[in-house]
């Protein structure tokens, strides 16, 4: 079976079981890493501000327990695999239109795929993400917009 129809499986199989739990699907991935393949998948809680704690180990367990028995009923993947269910973490990546719009007003860290102006990375507050352009207010005050093709990966940065 295709990764695309793997994941869009994946998010039908959760959907129901997620917002009747109070849980967000945060991502899905389907990715070979070496000889061994992964099922990841993120997920947050529907009222979760990213400061409290939302997902914890046994919220991961009844997600993987549930997806699990899904799976092994339909049995849609051929070759083995491991099911990974996780919170997206306190410095999550910014993946997704929403994502961006859920924490504009945040500290990020943007890893950039090749140097603009001089750089490869670019930290400071997230102002938004419109018609596919990131902007920040980087760290030294001046405002940053950039195509987000150019993202290497945005991500939420952790402040102590």
């Amino acid at each position: 079976m295709a990764k695309k129809t793997i994941c869009e499986l994946t998010k039908e199989l959760l959907a129901d079981f997620l917002d009747e739990n109070g849980y967000a699907l945060y991502n899905v991935e389907f990715v070979k890493e070496g000889k061994d393949r992964f099922l990841r998948v993120y997920v947050d809680r529907t009222d979760s501000d990213i400061d409290e704690p939302g997902i914890g180990t046994d919220d991961c367990e009844s997600i993987s327990r549930f997806l699990s028995d899904r799976l092994d009923a339909l049995d849609p993947i051929e070759q083995n695999y491991y099911l990974e269910v996780s919170s997206p973490g306190l410095d999550r990546a910014l993946l997704r239109d929403e994502h961006f719009a859920r924490f504009a007003g945040r500290q990020v860290e943007i890893s950039l795929y090749r140097a603009i102006d001089g750089r490869k990375k670019i930290e400071g507050t997230l102002v938004g993400l419109t018609g596919g352009m990131i902007s920040v207010d980087a760290t030294g005050g001046e405002r940053i917009t950039l195509d987000k093709s150019d993202a290497a990966m945005t991500r939420l940065k952790l402040v102590f």
